[in-house]
């Protein structure tokens, strides 16, 4: 049985939305991990009078490649200070023509056309893990961001496979067609890999709200994506999805009981004496409880 936990939400903003508008600054952190630095200091805010945390996923400025981002460092960080839910704001690719550029799309699945370069996993170094991955979203996330972008008259999709490719490059002609032809997703971005699998892991709900840019390159009666094109988009939009975080930082319960707190229960196959010292101190915040 899960219990309920006191529910804190981070918000992860990626391109295009750098800083949540008509938030209350309350603190600055800055945040040391051993996963390193994360992305950027972690602004604490108040939105409706309730505490939420903010990260920019690639920097204020805008520094760091979707493969450069360091992703365990930024859950890492946020589970160091209290958050349980976690609500990304990203820009996508379009993959299905009902889509329109300016629209919001809240995903229900994942594929992932990442290189294995970047670091996924919180395992390894002495800690062996396995997490149930079946349903990548968190469910009552997706409810709660549908429900704001409801309340916020946006235009958005309900569900929807999120192909994550390595980039930094947009798709090819034929990648984005063959996508489109063995996936039948929604969307396509270059971020979903590895933060979902990380919140997972680190036992957090996870959610997305992805800004729809633009139709890829499979889409012929269109120009081919251009960073001027996502970029309008995204600045035409960006009050919409400030407004859509500010519902959901409002409308989250006090507490919450989710199954997405307790998916390191049984990951861990490890024995307990056989994890090193060294693989305890680093992974004590995350999987402690497990072992103590």
């Amino acid at each position: 049985m899960v219990g309920e936990r006191n529910v804190v939400l981070g918000v992860i903003g990626g391109s295009g939305v750098y800083q949540m508008e008509n938030a209350k600054l309350i603190n600055e952190h800055y945040i040391d991990t051993p996963f390193g630095k994360p992305s950027d200091s972690i602004m604490e805010a108040e939105i409706n009078g309730k505490s939420v945390y903010f990260l920019p996923r690639h920097a204020r400025g805008h520094k760091l490649l979707p493969t450069e981002v360091p992703y365990r460092a930024n859950i890492y960080a946020f589970k160091k200070l209290g958050v349980t839910h976690v609500m990304s704001v990203s820009a996508v690719g379009i993959m299905q023509e009902h889509i329109k550029p300016g629209d919001m799309v809240v995903p229900d699945q994942l594929f992932d056309r990442t290189k294995g370069i970047r670091n996924a996993s919180f395992f390894g170094g002495g800690c062996v893990g396995h997490i149930e991955f079946a349903d990548p979203f968190c469910q009552h996330m997706r409810t709660a961001i549908l429900s704001a972008s409801e309340m916020c008259n946006a235009s958005y999709h309900d569900g929807g496979g999120y192909v994550c490719i390595e980039g930094p490059q947009f798709s090819t002609r034929a990648e984005s067609r063959f996508y489109r032809s063995s996936m039948n997703p929604s969307t396509i971005g270059m971020t979903a890999i590895p933060e979902a699998k990380l919140c997972r892991e680190a036992e957090m709900c996870y959610g997305m709200l992805a800004l729809a840019t633009d139709y890829d390159c499979w889409h012929e009666s269109e120009e081919d994506v251009s960073v001027e094109a996502v970029l309008a988009v995204l600045r035409a939009n960006s009050k919409l999805a400030n407004d859509i975080v500010a519902q959901v930082a409002e409308k989250m319960p006090v507490k919450h009981s989710c199954k997405c707190h307790n998916a390191g229960q049984f990951a861990i196959i490890t024995a307990p004496e056989a994890i090193s010292p060294e693989a305890k101190k680093r992974l004590s915040l995350l999987y402690g409880k497990y072992w103590n």
